[in-house]
């Protein structure tokens, strides 16, 4: 127990005056930003660490009958995941990552202009560096957790560094998309739009973001069809993950077929009770749900899914936009597959499993 808790004076609101206080919460919407953020970038990695083991044959997934791709290559491409920018941010996002997804140490990079102020995370096996071409060239997963005025720079250094595979997440929101892309000439980029409204300040206040995750209320909360706390998430970026573990799978060279059965592998592997009683109740993907029926005409069986530019599908309209907004029950398997991802069950009342520390 911190003995200095209960001490008014040494809270932050103490010396704000009265009439500015209508301020503070803007203090309680930057937590929430924060914990919805880092809470979709585990889940976003914990789904491309699932979709590996079902690639790699952890339960005899992969078919040489229906994929094409080197599995002994494909091996060797781990989940590596790189950092650029150790403030708060990319800090919380690294305990975030090591705690629950997990990843473990050695494959965590973060780049940073002071390597020296990241002693507890190298202590943990981390590797902290100023180095971000080659934390770039690296890096299958690379999350930007820098300020604006840095990122020209950075794309700089960096744009001649990635690889076409590489999965760019910013949380670099004052950079549009089409502005990110033209400055690292990379079409493989996610980034998380946010909006705001008025709610209730659920987040916490001095957890640090891993042990937040660990309270199921608030990880209920960071569902991306979830409203409550004030702080909302665009859904174009649940189509772009499903895009991008496409992409994933056409790197691979895996027949558009099999790409489908991992697709409802991995995203509708948990049951509503309706779909329990009934099977064919529960949605299953369709290559028209993700691609216009001109260009499935002219797709053979034996191939794989086109290279998506995840830059068009977070600003346009698809398939899957249609399909999604149109399809609720899928919207209920997402959520509930978000929340099981977890550990957590969909709601209270349903009780919730106990999160490993």
């Amino acid at each position: 127990m911190n003995i200095l808790d209960d001490l008014e004076s040494l809270k932050f609101e103490y010396g704000i005056p009265e009439e500015e206080r209508y301020w503070l919460y803007l203090k309680g919407r930057y937590r929430g930003l924060m914990t919805k953020g880092c809470a979709h970038a585990a889940f976003f990695c914990k789904l491309l660490c699932t979709l590996r083991e079902l690639l790699h044959g952890s339960s005899g997934t992969v078919d040489s009958r229906s994929a094409t791709f080197n599995a002994a290559s494909a091996e060797d491409e781990k989940i590596k995941v790189g950092i650029i920018g150790g403030g708060h941010l990319g800090k919380q996002l690294a305990y975030v990552l090591l705690r629950r997804v997990p990843i473990p140490a050695e494959n965590l990079w973060i780049s940073t202009r002071r390597p020296e102020s990241l002693a507890e995370l190298q202590k943990l096996g981390v590797r902290c560096s100023c180095d971000n071409p080659s934390l770039a060239s690296w890096a299958k997963v690379l999350f930007l957790c820098c300020l604006p005025a840095q990122l020209p720079n950075i794309c700089l250094e960096i744009q001649n560094k990635l690889e076409r595979t590489c999965l760019v997440y910013s949380f670099v929101s004052a950079i549009p998309l089409p502005r990110l892309k033209l400055l690292l000439n990379h079409t493989n980029i996610l980034r998380p739009h946010y909006q705001f409204e008025d709610s209730d300040n659920i987040w916490g206040q001095n957890q640090s973001m891993a042990d937040a995750l660990k309270d199921p209320e608030i990880l209920r909360a960071t569902c991306p069809y979830c409203n409550i706390g004030g702080v909302i998430l665009n859904i174009k970026w649940l189509e772009a993950v499903f895009y991008a573990v496409i992409n994933v799978c056409t790197s691979m060279n895996v027949f558009h077929s099999h790409v489908l059965q991992l697709l409802n592998k991995l995203f509708l592997s948990v049951h509503l009770e309706s779909c329990k009683k009934d099977i064919s109740l529960c949605p299953k993907f369709r290559l028209i749900h993700f691609m216009n029926k001109t260009y499935i005409r002219n797709l053979f069986r034996k191939r794989p899914f086109p290279w998506f530019d995840l830059i068009a599908v977070q600003l346009k309209e698809t398939p899957f936009s249609q399909y999604l907004s149109a399809t609720p029950v899928l919207q209920d398997h997402l959520t509930l597959m978000y929340c099981d991802s977890f550990g957590i069950s969909q709601n209270k009342e349903e009780g919730s499993t106990v999160l490993p520390p």
